[in-house]
């Protein structure tokens, strides 16, 4: 299916809404979950859970949702997760995929992961729009409305994003791309209460943020 074809299913208020909730959890959903959270019958929300899975917006699976095995446990329930496919439409059609990692290629032939790095830190500065990130709470609202989709993690202490923006070459370029990204949020959280890290973890952006009275106590 094309990009825009499958990007064109999310239109439908129902369907856009289990996704929504699927792609938030990061973790597998089964149909009962997904049906409650969406409002709706479970045989309905079935049928738009799959029609995402054929558009390869959601990958399915089964496993058994009791947390048991052997007789007794129950038979396996299908379950639904964001699929790794990345999908993206330009109208008209551009190519910034193939522009970055041509960038990316030159920059570590070059180098200059240095030059990268101070200039993350300034477009980071500049997200802050001249203001400063108090606290956690003002980083996960920037991080959001660019892509990371940060959570709340260790009761609260740490933030992690469940999304990479720059996923697809950072799998080509990742000491180039996660270096970037690092200094990019240092010049978000300058000045304020919040501390930057290093932390890669599979499926899970590289850097994660706290704050910095945690690393005090």
């Amino acid at each position: 299916m094309e990009d825009i074809d499958a990007i064109a299913l999310l239109q439908d208020p129902l369907r856009r809404r289990l996704y929504e909730f699927v792609t938030a959890q990061g973790r597998e959903v089964g149909r009962n979950e997904a049906a409650e959270a969406a409002g709706v019958a479970r045989t309905l929300a079935a049928f738009h859970l799959d029609k995402l899975v054929d558009a390869g917006l959601l990958e399915a699976g089964s496993r058994r949702l009791t947390g048991r095995s052997g007789p007794g446990a129950g038979r396996p329930a299908k379950v639904y997760r964001r699929s790794a496919v990345e999908r993206g439409v330009s109208v008209p059609a551009r190519d910034y995929r193939t522009a970055a990692g041509l960038l990316a290629e030159a920059a570590e032939a070059a180098g200059l992961d240095m030059e990268l790095q101070d200039a993350a830190r300034r477009r980071g500065r500049a997200l802050r729009g001249g203001g400063s990130c108090g606290d956690l709470d003002d980083v996960a609202e920037v991080l959001a409305g660019r892509g990371y989709e940060p959570v709340r993690d260790e009761g609260g202490a740490v933030l992690r994003m469940r999304n990479c923006p720059f996923h697809a070459v950072a799998e080509q370029f990742p000491p180039l791309v996660c270096g970037m990204n690092l200094a990019l949020l240092e010049g978000l959280v300058e000045g304020s209460r919040v501390r930057v890290r290093m932390d890669p973890r599979p499926g899970w952006c590289c850097v994660a943020a706290e704050s910095s009275k945690n690393n005090e106590d």
